[in-house]
């Protein structure tokens, strides 16, 4: 393989319809249940870090931030997220994006491709997701939200993980980000990668060309024209 991929998760690959967010309050709630009378503050978790989001919450409710609590927080999360997505599922809610099971299936057939994830979901956390919607197997790797506090420090973490599945090292230039925010752009924009944006979370088509990408997409429903776009970036000068 010497085309390295990296996919953000939510709004990207997946929607879970508010489970996260849900899961998130609850689960904080539970490890700290003495905060329970105060309101659970408003998180734009577009492209965050989940170290970035425990970091906030810690700070909100004056807990005192140290490995012990952020390991009792991502306990309850975690149990909590799981829950969540299940009884969602059972409500019809909770997708995968259109044409996303088809784009990594073609990508994955490849040879020339290594397809991983990057995304600021702590690690447990994105394979819950990633196994509930039947994609896990697609991604052997990833850079995730507990291995750095911002999402701009993932990119050369993902690489050294590249390094050790394939066997070979990747030079940014060879490296596709593909992300559904303005945070997934400037990720790709501080190690020198390439990046694709697409429309398919929060963020409109305008919103995201204001990040100038080096692709913009509406989604992925044309699994023929995403596969296009990424070939185009290495044949191609930025």
């Amino acid at each position: 393989a010497n085309k390295l991929l990296l996919f953000d998760i939510d709004g990207t690959l997946v929607d879970t319809e508010g489970a996260g967010l849900v899961a998130l309050e609850a689960g904080f709630f539970k490890a700290f249940p003495f905060c329970r009378e105060r309101s659970f503050p408003t998180l734009d978790l577009g492209g965050a870090t989940d170290s970035s989001v425990v970091a906030f919450l810690l700070d909100h409710f004056e807990i005192e931030d140290h490995g012990d609590h952020r390991d009792l927080f991502f306990d309850e999360y975690l149990q909590a997220l799981d829950c969540y997505m299940r009884e969602f599922r059972s409500r019809g809610k909770g997708r995968i994006l259109p044409g996303v099971p088809e784009l990594l299936g073609r990508l994955r057939a490849r040879e020339d491709c290594l397809l991983g994830i990057l995304t600021g979901n702590v690690e447990a956390g994105a394979r819950l997701k990633l196994k509930h919607f039947d994609i896990d197997h697609h991604f052997g790797f990833g850079a995730f939200g507990t291995d750095h506090e911002t999402r701009n420090g993932l990119g050369p973490i993902a690489i050294d993980r590249a390094e050790v599945v394939a066997g070979r090292r990747f030079d940014p230039s060879s490296v596709v980000i593909l992300g559904d925010t303005l945070k997934d752009i400037a990720c790709a924009r501080a190690f020198n990668a390439r990046v694709i944006a697409v429309a398919t979370g929060g963020a409109s088509e305008k919103i995201l060309g204001s990040g100038s990408p080096d692709i913009l997409l509406p989604n992925f429903v044309d699994t023929a024209a995403s596969i296009e776009a990424i070939d185009s970036l290495f044949t191609s000068d930025r």
